[in-house]
């Protein structure tokens, strides 16, 4: 794979920083724990859907590890046509979750072959259809992104309370003083080395806040250890494993709605980590990461494992270290690709607890959502709708956070589709920025109530640029003899002086 930035400016992206072995190391595990839970989740779900025995379900997650390294490697490293060289971390995407449970479940589903042969059928007309996906970069202002952002954050939390609980809702001790105590400790140990370490302890605060956090709980007798030497040292992940991919055209089509729902989300997390690190995501750049996605997804179930997709919470822990660099992910693909290899190192990280796990992701999700709001911030609200958008867009996304039943009675496939808060708020969003702010025909002149609400104000640098018997009439500015004034619209800092006397307009809103 090709490692040397592409570009050929002068000016160093801040992706392509490579802060040396030790550091790459450091935060590329903390990008491995920040995931791991996340990572073997969908297996394992799937896994006692489908009545696998425990050894398969292992190997399950062995090839969950082995092939989100590879598409990690892929997205940050790049090779031509595909790669967005950004610091993504790629893993078993949750969005077909259900819909695979559902194909598993099925009496004529086909089991898992039937699961691995629509997952490799629909990325297939997933890649296909990219070049559409990749240019829609200009239907993505701050306005739409920053709804995304938050959103992403928003939708993580309910997981972060799980893990404080304890992750396991059927087990005794969930939701135990015990459990959400480690929580809140590992929490303010993040909280106190981000406040008091350097620069380098507190970009590496979470990390270290799981360490800390994992060795209490161990000397407590809340953390077990017992299981890592149980197993396997290598297991190289077998092809086809779980037998040659069948194909139904029933679970095809459902896993294509789920590939749609995919390409949107990775959209979404391609730009927000563009945003987040100050680098530039054009059509070309979103193409090559979505094919990197498609590839990925193609290729993953030769491994026995599923769809892949950018992880967000990685998005927030890029936000909250400021770790820009994109070779600090590529060694976490790396590490991916070893635990893949060597089940006992994931046994090992799967020894650390929930709970910790719960602490720190409190941080990580809701830096998400504060880098959205900080992208919003951006957006002009004077005399528009924005506002209403957002509110909109916002309000719809938490529909199925606030109650995750909501779209059971509905048709399967927008159930698919919208089950995700994600999705939801990206859909609304990017319709209601195109109904309001690009197809304009038939907007009011006077918005509505959220708009004629908001704050009227005036630029003090164009009142002092105002002279005695100034006056303004039917939207142009006079002097006291009656000539007029020009008003520029623009920018005119830089515009030489003139014995003509022009100001800048304001706009002026409210009543």
């Amino acid at each position: 794979m090709n490692t040397s930035a592409p570009s050929t400016s002068s000016v160093q992206r801040p992706e392509d920083e490579n802060l040396g072995l030790g550091a790459n190391l450091a935060y590329g595990l903390q990008h491995v724990l920040t995931m791991y839970g996340g990572i073997v989740a969908v297996p394992l779900i799937l896994g006692q859907a489908a009545g696998l025995a425990p050894a398969d379900i292992g190997l399950l997650i062995a090839a969950s590890l082995f092939a989100g390294g590879l598409a990690t490697l892929l997205q940050t490293l790049g090779i031509p046509f595909f790669g967005c060289q950004l610091p993504l971390v790629q893993g078993v995407s949750f969005a077909g979750v259900a819909t695979m449970s559902a194909i598993l479940t099925t009496a004529d589903g086909g089991g898992l072959p039937s699961v691995l042969g629509a997952v490799m059928i629909a990325s297939l007309i997933g890649l296909a259809i990219t070049p559409v996906f990749s240019r829609i970069t200009k239907f993505f202002p701050p306005l739409v992104t920053g709804i995304v952002i938050t959103t992403i954050g928003l939708t993580l939390m309910p997981v972060a309370a799980r893990w404080v609980m304890g992750g396991n809702s059927r087990a005794e001790d969930f939701g135990s003083m015990a459990n959400i105590g480690l929580a809140a400790l590992t929490f303010v140990i993040v909280l106190v080395l981000s406040k008091l370490g350097s620069a380098a302890i507190s970009r590496l605060s979470i990390l270290l806040a799981m360490a800390i956090g994992t060795l209490i709980a161990w000397s407590l007798g809340m953390a077990n250890f017992s299981n890592v030497g149980n197993g396997p040292m290598l297991a190289m992940p077998s092809p086809f494993h779980f037998g040659l991919p069948t194909f139904h055209i029933a679970a095809i089509l459902s896993m294509c709605i789920v590939i749609m729902v995919t390409l949107v989300e990775t959209s979404a997390d391609i730009l927000a980590v563009g945003e987040i690190i100050d680098t530039k995501v054009d059509s070309k750049r979103l193409g090559n990461g979505l094919r990197a996605d498609m590839l990925s997804s193609i290729l993953a179930p030769v491994f026995g494992s599923f769809t892949q997709s950018a992880f967000a919470q990685n998005v927030g822990l890029v936000a909250v270290t400021g770790v820009k660099s994109r070779y600090v992910v590529a060694t976490g693909g790396l590490i991916l690709v070893v635990l893949g290899l060597l089940p006992v190192m994931g046994r090992v990280i799967a020894a650390v607890p929930t709970s910790v796990l719960g602490g720190a992701g409190i941080v990580l999700f809701g830096t998400v959502a504060a880098s959205g709001i900080r992208t919003l911030s951006k957006v002009d609200y004077r005399n528009n709708m924005n506002l209403i958008i957002v509110a909109a867009s916002l309000g719809f996304g938490m529909i199925p956070i606030a109650a995750p039943n909501f779209y059971d009675h509905f048709p399967g496939w927008f159930g698919t589709i919208f089950h995700s808060g994600i999705s939801s708020a990206a859909i609304m969003a990017i319709l209601l920025n195109l109904a309001f702010n690009h197809f304009k025909a038939g907007n009011s002149d006077q918005q509505s109530v959220f708009v004629a609400a908001s704050e009227r104000t005036l630029n003090v640098l164009d009142i002092a640029a105002l002279r005695d018997g100034d006056y303004f009439q039917d939207g142009k500015l006079y002097n006291a003899d009656g000539q007029e004034v020009p008003v520029l619209g623009g920018d005119h800092d830089h515009a030489p002086a003139q014995a003509k006397r022009k100001v800048e307009s304001v706009p002026v809103t409210g009543g």
